[in-house]
């Protein structure tokens, strides 16, 4: 098998996991169609099962920043070919992330719970919204792009990829950061709030609000004048 077959074989690999993950995702925090869910299993003593739980939520929070930053990706050319650095980073969130539902400790205790019909519809009907958003969003900014399956795809076809463009297609030209807002709906937007989800909605909201700085910084470098004036005319989470 030639290096290029292998690349696209991994790749495919890579973003089959993926597929896998995300939809575990959705049912792990819905609490159905899953083996596990977020307050679903045996119970241990609140003040064992809280540590443990924020200690999976950091070192999801860890991979999946100091992978995306370039001085790692620089270091880590050195073990893993250019072609594949997407698919990798995408395999090892998605590692990170089976480790959690394997190891999360249940909090089942209520802090509220929505019982009228009308209610409890809506936020079911925003939960799925909010994953509907982050996945129009990658699509509108290239999925495969963002999967690593582009990359290995050109890669095994011998085409040398294009520098990267700055650009806001469909909902980008509304918000700057689509799929994080998808996944704050998503976190947030549930008629049963257990501790644990509160904790992983929690913790995961504050990750997403200091790594949106991380991320525009980087743009920034990467696009000085393109990026100053999409930030001064489109807002970041909310439509201006």
């Amino acid at each position: 098998m030639t290096g290029k077959l292998l690349a696209l074989v991994y790749g495919l690999f890579a973003y089959a996991v993926f597929l896998a993950v995300f939809l575990y995702l959705i049912g792990f925090l819905a609490n159905r169609y899953a083996l596990n869910t977020i307050d679903s299993g045996l119970q241990i003593p609140l003040a064992e099962a809280w540590p443990r739980d924020l200690a999976l939520l950091v070192l999801f929070g860890a991979q999946h920043s100091v992978m995306a930053r370039d001085w790692c990706k620089r270091a880590s050319r050195r073990l893993i070919p250019q072609p594949v650095e997407r698919s990798t980073y995408v395999l090892m969130t998605c590692v990170a992330l089976a480790a959690l539902f394997r190891y999360w400790e249940p909090m089942p205790n209520l802090v509220w719970d929505v019982r009228h019909p009308i209610g409890s519809r809506l936020l079911d009907g925003m939960f799925l919204a909010g994953w509907g958003l982050v996945a129009v969003a990658t699509v509108q900014i290239g999925h495969g792009e963002l999967t690593g399956l582009r990359q290995v795809w050109m890669y095994a076809r011998g085409v040398t990829p294009a520098p990267p463009q700055f650009r806001t297609p469909g909902i980008y030209r509304y918000v700057r950061h689509p799929m994080m807002l998808g996944m704050l709906i998503a976190l947030w937007s549930t008629a049963a709030m257990s501790l644990g989800h509160l904790l992983f909605s929690g913790v995961l909201s504050l990750y997403i609000l200091l790594a949106l700085g991380w991320e525009e910084r980087d743009l920034d470098r990467a696009h000085p004048e393109d990026y100053e004036r999409y930030r001064e005319r489109v807002g970041r989470l909310l439509p201006r």
